[in-house]
């Protein structure tokens, strides 16, 4: 599939398509709520992912414009994956994703849902980790703030 002729025009399609499967969204989770930014942080999951399958979905995410990729200034072998916009605006997806599994899934001694105050304050750090710009919202319907600025 390419972006010019999808197989569908449906938009949860062509989203499932770029990020639908297990692996991405893990490696977004792991970007987003663990810090994690090196492929041998990401390669270090807690649900064992193989190193090909990292690097497929790694360059998939890239080439979709999810997330970037750039020469750690710190070390010249490595390479450091940052969200984008188009990234970061799926906080609201995986903190609902997050918020069903907890209530569906985990029993209420283990349930670690973050509060809407939580998730701004994430955004936030995000936007300035990974774009270094100051915070933006990142959902285009939540209600804006008076006085605050786009």
């Amino acid at each position: 599939m390419t972006d010019d002729c999808p197989r569908s025009s449906c938009a949860i399609n062509r989203t499932l398509e770029i990020i639908g499967d297990r692996w991405s969204m893990l490696i977004i989770r792991d970007i987003m709520f663990a810090g994690k930014r090196h492929f041998c942080e990401l390669l270090a999951c807690e649900e064992s992912i193989s190193s090909n399958i990292l690097a497929t979905r790694l360059k998939n995410l890239v080439a979709h414009g999810v997330l970037t990729k750039a020469d750690d200034p710190s070390h010249k072998q490595k390479a450091v994956y940052s969200l984008t916009e188009q990234g970061l605006a799926l906080l609201p997806l995986l903190a609902e994703m997050q918020q069903w599994g907890a209530a569906q899934l985990v029993p209420p001694s283990r349930r670690g849902v973050r509060s809407p105050g939580e998730l701004t304050k994430l955004a936030s750090e995000l936007r300035a980790a990974h774009l270094g710009r100051s915070p933006r919202r990142l959902d285009p319907r939540a209600p804006r703030r008076r006085g605050a600025a786009r």
